[in-house]
This record gives structure tokens, C-alpha cells and sequence, in this order.
């Protein structure tokens, strides 16, 4: 995807903006941590000027008696900054989780929130990418990144105060190297941010190669597929390593320039001092206490490469996290433009056909699928939809739920169009049963409800009707059974009737069966046509089927072929005319024999 090569800059502003609302609500967390990081800063100088002061008064002055006083001072100090900097961490890590709480959550209800054809377009591996690992980019930003770099950079000033007050000469001397230091950080800087480019790239699209054949993976080894899979994906996994050498070039170059440059700014302390006098127990004092600051100073330089790292990808994940959380597909679209004077939608009639189509066109991309469907659905009656594969039958379903939006046309319930129908309530009143039936992790009582709170006796009346509890008695534990991942621990047929319990118990109006009977194994089949028949009593039932039995009994049968209706009426009538359903029908009949 070419918005995974989107890379910006380590420091953007107008991201960290935006990250602003989700750390607000924690600004105490960061006062706190704002309080106890100049305290740990100011322990943490204080002890080279204590073992100066101990060096020069007492040590090299043979008067050792209040050594001991001395050492607990220095003692006093390196414990005091151990606490406060134990207090500045936990504040600062606690603010970074819960920002990160609070922007996982975004994200996930923004996924959740975006219509079908979005998920068509991103891959799930790619958004998990997004879910996960830039999320936990983010979150070293807190623990090491922006927030600890301002930490570093006001030890630095104060160091460089330090030295100052304590000899202006030989703190210029230092000065004089970091010339070198700007050198390298702007090296580093380039090389690391090309490296970044690919490892974030990389790393998506193998989270996105791993997710889907992992989905698949029945079908890859039923198929033999397994060791070209290995191989694409070591070359995947080959490149994600590759792409990591810049950055391993850039911090290894970081690590050993700075070291270097610290010995020798060290070095250029002690060829000064040499020209003095060597007796001066003062300027020894000053020499020792140089090396100590210069050694402090450089450790976050020294360090800097890793944090300009972190802040590069975690400014790339950003960028990255908000261009999701700007996305603006939700499920179900907008309303449309009113033309007739912005009245009120219409309460819906109880006379008319229930399901209206007129004129409906729909493409998923260059290639139209719906070419002007006009299709009526009367009330309480049950209407089979026949066809070839990529006619267009599941097509008709997914725009009466309005998992896509219907480019042209019209299409109404009851009288009112789907789209002045509120979401909620349009998929309250429409339920569809498809011959993929999802389960997740849980119990089946929770796979059943599916996030809904309803009276644990209508929910065994539902499960009673549609033959589920025959099925489920071989299980002791009934509705509190334990539901694997994907519901691989129940047959197809099972699985079947929990959709079938599903919908019962959420008793819609219009009820969709999209080839809800196909893949059923012949144990069940006689359960599974009693839970058709229950649920569909009483319904409106739009029914996609490959069944002639199912097909035979429908009150109107509707043909489609290359996304357009060519032919409607009863099984006799349409056999009788000798067209598309009369072949149909006879290629129905061989699959049923």
C-alpha cells in the first residue's frame, strides 16, 4: 500500500498535536513527572561536586576522619536519586499506558466503525500492524523517546552550567568538540530515517503475508502449499532483516564516534591541566570533577541515535495511526441529499411489498455487478433468488443490509428508503443466516446473544425451536459450553444451528438465508431443514439457495444472471417458459440426485 511508505519527520509538530487530546486527561501524571526530573537531574550533579569536595579537603590532605560523613552523603544522594527517579518513570510510564489505552480503544472503535468495502481494500494484517505495533512505537516514545529527550537535553544544559561556574576555560575546551557531535547526529539522522522507511513497510506487509495464510491454512496444506509459502515468506522476513542495516549502521557509527569524542575531550582536560601546577590540590580537585560531568554529558549523546530511532518510528506510526483515525467510511454512509423538500422519512406502510428494488446499480470497482435490478419482495412471503456464481445474488443481500451502498437506485422497506433508516435499526429488523457461520471465543450462550441481554428462557426456547439443544446433547455443559476460536470444536451443522438460534432470538422481520443449507453434512441435514422451517414462520424470507427442495417451495422464484433480473415467477410457471431457470432447474436437480 503506498500509504505504508509515508515516513515524516522524527519531530512533527502537528503530530504531536494530535496526540495531545489522548495525553490531556493525564496532565497530572506529567506534572508529577515534570516535578521529579529536574529533582533527579540536581541529585545526580551534586554527586561529583561531594566526591570533589572530599578529594580535595580530605583525601589528598591526609585529613580522613570525616571521610565516613563524606561517604554517607554521597551515599544519601545516590539513593534520594534512585527514588526520585524510581517516581519520575512510574509517572511518566503510567501517563504513556493510559494514553495508549485510550488511543487503542480509538482505533479500535474506528475499525469497527467503517463499512465493508474498507476491509476490502486494507488487509486485516496490515490493520493489526496498525492495532499493535504502532501503538507500541507510540508508547516507547513515552518510556524513551520525545519526553526522556527533553530530560536529557536539560541534563545537558545543567551540566554544561556546571562546568562553567566551576572554569570557563576548559569548559570552551570541551565545547570546541561538539561540532563533531552535530556531524554525526545529522548523519545518523539520514540514515536512520531511510532505514525506517523499509523496516515499517516491510514489517506490514509480512504481518499482512503471515495473517492471511495463517486464515487459510487448511487450504495450504490440503493443497501442498506449505513450502512456497515458507520460502516467499523467508524472502519477506529476509528483507525486514535487510532493511534493519542502516539503522544498525547509523547506531554502531553513534556509539563508538561519541565514545570517541568524549575520550578525547577528556584527553584535551588533561593536556590542559598539565601545563599547571600539578601540586594544586584545587586543580586536581576541578580535573576530577571535568572528567565526571564529561562522562554524564555524553551518556545521552552517546544514547541518542536509539531515541532518535524511536522518535522516527514512533512519529511514522503516528502518522500512520491518525491517517486510520481520519478515515471516513462509516458502516452504513451518509444520508442522502433530500429532494423532496426535506420531509420527515416515512413511518413505513403495512400495505405494499415489504423489500423494493427499483433500478439498482452497484460496482465494486471498474466492473459493474448490479446493472438496474427491479425486484419486489411481497409481505410474509418467502422468495427464492437463483442464479450462476457472480450473478449477483449475494450482492442484492449485502445491499439490503447496506454493507455497501447502492451506487444507483433506489431501495425500500416497508415504503422508506434504507437509507432514511437508522443503522441499528434497519440490521434489527433484516437478519441474515450465510452458510459461513463465525463463531467466536467464549461460551455458546455468549455466541448466541452476540452482545445482547435477553431472558435466559427465551434463549433456550430458541435454541429448543431451531433443534440446537438435540445437537448440543452430547455436551453436558449445554449454553455454558466452551466455544473455541473460530468454533472449531463444533461441526458445520452445529455451527448452523447457532446462526439459526441467532436470528430466532432477535425475531426480525425479514429474515435473508444466503445458501444458509449448502455445506451441511447429511447427519444434520433433517435438523437443520426443521431449524429452516421454525425460523422461517410467520417471516418475510428472502432466500438464496442450490437446493431444488428449498427453491421448489418458494412463493416467488426471482433469476438473475450477469446482475440483472431476466426472469420472475413460480417453479412451474419458469419451468414451463423453458428459459435460463428451466436449465437451471435441471442442473438443480443432478446436484439434489
Amino acid at each position: 500500500m503506498p500509504e505504508e511508505a509515508v515516513l515524516g519527520r522524527a519531530y512533527d509538530i502537528a503530530l504531536l498535536r494530535r496526540l495531545w487530546p489522548f495525553v490531556r486527561p493525564h496532565w497530572k501524571l506529567l506534572l508529577a513527572w515534570s516535578l521529579f526530573m529536574p529533582l533527579t537531574i540536581a541529585l545526580e550533579l551534586a554527586q561529583p561536586m561531594v566526591f570533589r569536595y572530599a578529594l580535595t579537603t580530605h583525601i589528598l590532605t591526609g585529613d580522613i576522619a570525616m571521610l565516613p560523613v563524606d561517604a554517607a552523603i554521597y551515599m544519601g544522594l545516590v539513593m534520594a536519586q534512585g527514588t526520585s527517579g524510581f517516581c519520575e518513570m512510574w509517572f511518566l510510564q503510567l501517563a504513556g499506558q493510559r494514553t495508549m489505552h485510550a488511543l487503542r480503544i480509538a482505533i479500535f472503535d474506528k475499525v469497527l466503525a467503517q463499512r465493508a468495502a474498507f476491509f476490502d481494500r486494507i488487509p486485516v494484517g496490515r490493520l493489526m500492524t496498525r492495532m499493535t505495533n504502532d501503538i507500541e512505537s507510540l508508547n516507547e516514545m513515552f518510556a524513551q523517546g520525545a519526553i526522556t529527550l527533553i530530560a536529557d537535553f536539560v541534563k545537558m544544559v545543567a551540566i554544561l552550567i556546571v562546568m562553567f561556574l566551576i572554569d570557563v576555560w576548559l569548559t570552551l575546551l570541551v565545547v570546541f568538540t561538539l561540532p563533531l557531535l552535530i556531524v554525526l547526529v545529522e548523519y545518523s539522522r539520514r540514515l536512520m530515517r531511510a532505514s525506517f522507511r523499509q523496516i515499517r513497510v516491510r514489517l506490514a506487509g509480512m504481518n499482512a503475508f503471515a495473517q492471511e495464510h495463517l486464515s487459510g491454512i487448511k487450504v495450504l496444506q490440503l493443497l501442498g502449499r506449505a513450502r512456497a509459502a515458507q520460502r516467499e515468506y523467508n524472502e519477506i522476513n529476509a528483507g525486514h532483516r535487510d532493511a534493519y542495516l542502516g539503522q544498525i549502521r547509523a547506531d554502531s557509527a553513534m556509539y563508538a564516534v561519541v565514545e570517541a569524542i568524549g575520550t578525547l575531550a577528556v584527553a584535551i582536560v588533561l593536556w590542559f591541566a598539565s601545563g599547571m601546577n600539578q601540586e594544586d590540590i584545587a586543580l586536581i580537585g576541578v580535573v576530577v570533577v571535568f572528567i565526571q560531568y564529561i562522562e554524564k554529558f555524553f551518556i545521552p549523546v552517546r544514547d541518542l541515535s536509539q531515541k532518535y530511532a524511536v522518535m522516527q518510528g514512533a512519529m511514522a506510526s503516528s502518522e500512520r495511526i491518525f491517517q486510520l483515525l481520519d478515515t471516513d467510511e462509516p458502516d452504513g454512509g451518509a444520508a442522502p441529499t433530500r429532494t423532496d423538500g426535506d420531509q420527515p422519512p416515512r413511518t413505513g406502510s403495512d400495505t405494499g411489498p415489504a423489500i423494493e428494488l427499483t433500478n439498482v446499480h452497484f460496482s465494486y470497482g471498474a466492473e459493474p455487478v448490479l446493472r438496474g435490478v427491479d425486484m419486489k419482495v411481497p409481505r410474509g412471503a418467502t422468495v427464492a433468488v437463483v442464479g450462476a456464481t457472480g450473478s449477483g445474488k449475494s450482492t442484492v443481500i449485502k445491499m439490503l443490509t447496506r454493507l455497501y451502498e447502492r451506487d444507483l437506485g433506489s431501495i425500500q422497506l416497508d415504503g422508506v428508503d434504507l437509507r432514511d433508516i437508522p443503522l441499528a435499526e434497519l440490521r434489527r429488523r433484516i437478519t441474515v443466516v450465510s452458510q459461513d457461520v463465525v463463531l467466536f471465543a467464549g461460551t455458546l450462550a455468549d455466541n448466541i446473544e452476540m452482545g445482547q441481554s435477553y431472558d435466559r428462557t427465551a434463549l433456550n426456547e430458541a435454541v429448543r425451536r431451531v433443534g440446537l439443544d438435540r445437537a448440543l446433547v452430547r455436551r453436558d455443559s449445554g449454553l455454558d459450553t466452551r466455544v473455541a476460536e473460530r468454533g472449531t470444536n463444533f461441526s458445520a451443522g452445529e455451527r448452523q444451528l447457532v446462526a439459526f438460534a441467532r436470528a430466532l432470538l432477535r425475531d426480525p422481520e425479514i429474515l435473508i438465508l444466503d445458501e444458509a443449507t449448502a455445506h451441511v453434512d447429511p447427519e444434520a441435514e433433517g435438523l437443520i431443514e426443521r431449524g429452516v422451517a421454525e425460523l422461517m414462520k410467520g417471516r418475510t424470507t428472502l432466500v438464496i439457495a442450490h437446493r431444488l427442495s428449498t427453491i421448489r417451495n418458494a412463493d416467488l422464484i426471482v433469476v438473475m444472471d450477469k446482475g440483472q433480473v431476466i426472469e420472475q415467477g413460480k417453479h412451474d410457471e419458469l419451468v414451463a417458459k423453458g428459459g435460463f431457470y428451466a436449465a437451471l432447474e435441471r442442473t438443480f436437480h443432478r446436484q439434489d440426485g
